[in-house]
């Protein structure tokens, strides 16, 4: 009978030495898609059950963040993104992104430096988790009132509830479109 892996075995440990490149490249893959706003190639890196959280959608399920991508690469006309920093080994990856773009509620020009972290099950992403300065994203996208009030707890909660509303809003206008498509 074999024993028992030590305590503090390495969990790749027999894992594909190759993983870590093909996560990484998964990332970047990811990221590329995004750039040309490309929803339908970012969620082909995802697996069926992914999870996602930003500081403005705190946990997305898989149907939530096929949504939320494909909305905001409709309407992010001028986005750009540069993706910096790619690492990942077997289980987890981290990448630097940075989008440009207009902020469409109010017409203002932001700059989002992120750090994301992702989970990977079977060469798929099953966690993708976006670390952002909410403050800083609402200076940027409200102007002086996102500096006067972007630090609240409270604005930070009004902000995830429209959020969520133009994200239903949009889930429920785009099932329709491809119902009648499809």
């Amino acid at each position: 009978m074999p024993e028992p892996a030590a305590p503090d075995a390495n969990p790749n440990a027999g894992a594909n030495p190759n993983a870590g490149a093909a996560n990484a490249a998964t990332i970047a893959r990811f990221y590329a898609a995004l750039g040309r706003r490309d929803a339908e190639a970012m969620l082909a890196c995802y697996a069926p059950d992914v999870h996602f959280s930003d500081p403005i959608f705190r946990d997305l399920d898989a149907t939530g963040v096929a949504a939320m991508w494909r909305m905001l690469t409709s309407r992010g006309e001028d986005l750009h993104v540069v993706v910096s920093d790619i690492t990942a080994d077997a289980q987890i990856g981290r990448a630097h992104w940075v989008a440009t773009y207009t902020f469409s509620g109010t017409g203002r020009r932001v700059e989002n430096r992120i750090d994301a972290t992702f989970g990977f099950r079977d060469g798929r992403i099953v966690r993708h988790q976006d670390r952002f300065g909410l403050y800083r994203w609402a200076r940027q996208a409200f102007g002086l009132l996102g500096t006067l009030l972007g630090w609240s707890p409270l604005v930070h909660r009004t902000m995830r509830r429209q959020a969520a509303r133009t994200l239903a809003a949009w889930q429920a206008r785009d099932s329709s479109e491809r119902a009648a498509s499809g």
